[in-house]
């Protein structure tokens, strides 16, 4: 008798000898329907050929793809930099009007989310994040001339309803490219650039701010119109740049383009598949406990990662130290949040523990707004943020790795993004809400909510899931989901995504 890695009851051998040989042969009837360019190439040659299509793919797609997320980023959460020049003194603004404002971006954002995968597949990726980009490029250049609090609120609005589309889109677009076991380093290198957003538009601020007057304008105006302008040349600049799915991209060759179908089909991916969009899939994405699940885990880091990037700059400030400095001494925490993004993805990848990552994160970030809570000292409180960080942005690109993973058809999984983001994004309107001026300089109310969130939905929600979905395997295995296939063809099979019995979930 062997033993089910999922459960301490013993699994007949024989049945699991007759379920791989079951897989084996359904993935090569998978793959027949596939041209493979390299038919009577040894494995090594093979894996050669494998090896620079991935480098490709990875030089292709990832760095311009970073490079609008950095710049998504450093545009919805530069407010906070230009605060701390005089935004809110110059507009009138109260702390509950300023705060507002940050919500109001949030209530947009989150709200058409949901819809902007399903808009990316129909209009193609290198027109639609094109246009997104252009559009949230003019309005963050309008909040520049803004003259009051109502010319700042209509901006932020629309800059929300523009941005919506390409953080979801992204995130399934590369999920569409990469097996699984692939998918997660991409995501982390990806998501760091929210990290380096922060890093850079902390520079960038203390640079800009230096402008004040010129042109009869402040330096918080300069902070937005030179920011915007630099978002409108890259949206043009992309519709040369960014790329369609695989089975339309223009810069592979028709072979490379097999063998990228041809990957996807070997990893049980429909993304190999043409799928046309059905209601089916979206009730299927609603119907499904896991994209609750993910909502619950993503709050958890999304929240957070609002409160902190939207504020660590006035946190910083409220430690003793200069508008400017406080400015440069917030790039820090960023780089090292950075750094650990990458290094989960990397990690996340080869143990495929996605689950068991999260869990540790959260971990470094609950000590760290501990210390934000009960440290009297500066530094302590300054190290805090650090850790604060470190356990905020890998969960991110974590928690949308792991949902990709186990959210299997081409739309399902676009509709389970779409959901899980922009629920994770409604939160920003709690985060936008928790640092009042009135809670200066200690904050206890926001730090109180931030580890709050990071305990009870970061942590926990991650642990659930974990269980839920080891359970599920085990089940799996023992084929105790059997009955759902019975009288069904493949083809009827495949329709069935991660509810085929065969599918096994990451934990």
């Amino acid at each position: 008798m062997a033993t089910s890695p999922e459960t301490e009851k013993p699994v007949d051998a024989t049945r699991l000898s007759d379920a791989e040989k079951d897989l084996k042969t359904e993935s090569n009837e998978r793959l027949a329907g596939f041209e493979d360019p390299d038919a009577g190439l040894s494995e090594e040659e093979r894996a050669k050929i494998d090896r620079k299509l991935l480098w490709q793919l990875d030089m292709r797609l990832v760095p311009w793809l970073s490079l609008l997320y950095l710049v998504s980023f450093l545009d919805r959460t530069n407010i906070g930099n230009a605060k701390l020049v005089g935004l809110q003194d110059d507009l009138k603004l109260s702390g509950a009007q300023y705060n507002a404002c940050l919500t109001i971006f949030f209530v947009s954002y989150s709200v058409f989310e949901p819809l902007t995968n399903i808009l990316l597949k129909r209009l193609r990726p290198s027109v639609f994040i094109p246009l997104i980009m252009i559009a949230w490029g003019i309005c963050m250049t309008c909040m520049g001339v803004v003259k009051n609090y109502s010319g700042l609120m209509a901006v932020r609005w629309f800059l929300g309803l523009s941005e919506a589309g390409l953080f979801p889109g992204v995130s399934y677009f590369l999920s569409c490219w990469y097996k699984r076991s692939e998918f997660g380093v991409r995501m982390a290198i990806f998501f760091s650039a929210a990290a380096l957003a922060g890093s850079f538009g902390g520079l960038l601020a203390a640079a800009i701010a230096k402008m004040d007057t010129i042109g009869g304008l402040a330096g918080w105006s300069w902070i937005f119109i030179l920011e915007g302008l630099l978002t409108i040349v890259i949206g043009i600049a992309s519709f040369w740049l960014i790329h369609d799915f695989p089975d339309q991209a223009k810069f592979l060759s028709a072979d490379d383009r097999a063998r990228v179908l041809r990957r996807l089909a070997a990893d049980q991916q429909s993304s190999a598949e043409h799928e046309e969009f059905k209601m089916d899939y979206f009730w299927a994405s609603v119907k499904d406990w896991k994209t609750y699940t993910g909502a619950i885990i993503y709050m958890g880091a999304d929240g957070t990662l609002y409160a902190f990037s939207l504020f660590v700059p006035t946190i910083i400030s409220e430690l003793g130290y200069s508008s400017i400095k406080a400015q440069l001494l917030s790039v820090p925490p960023y780089a090292a949040a950075a750094v650990l993004t990458v290094t989960v993805g990397f990690i996340a990848d080869r143990t495929k523990q996605r689950g068991i990552c999260n869990m540790a994160v959260s971990l470094l970030g609950m000590v760290g707004f501990s210390m934000l809570l009960g440290c009297e000292a500066p530094g302590a409180r300054y190290a805090g943020c650090f850790l604060g960080a470190m356990g905020i942005y890998p969960a991110i690109a974590n928690t949308i790795s792991w949902t990709s993973n186990n959210t299997e058809g081409v739309y399902k999984r676009g509709v389970s993004l779409g959901f899980i983001i922009g629920w994770g994004n409604l939160n920003g309107i709690v985060s936008s809400n928790i640092y009042r001026d009135e809670d200066k300089p200690r904050y206890y109310p926001g730090h109180g909510t931030v580890l709050a969130y990071l305990v009870l939905f970061e942590f926990g929600g991650s642990l659930l899931q974990y269980i839920l979905l080891k359970r599920e395997n085990a089940k799996r295995r023992r084929g105790e989901r059997d009955h759902w296939i019975e009288g069904l063809n493949q083809s009827q099979i495949e329709l069935l995504g991660d509810k085929r019995p065969d599918f096994f979930y990451t934990m």
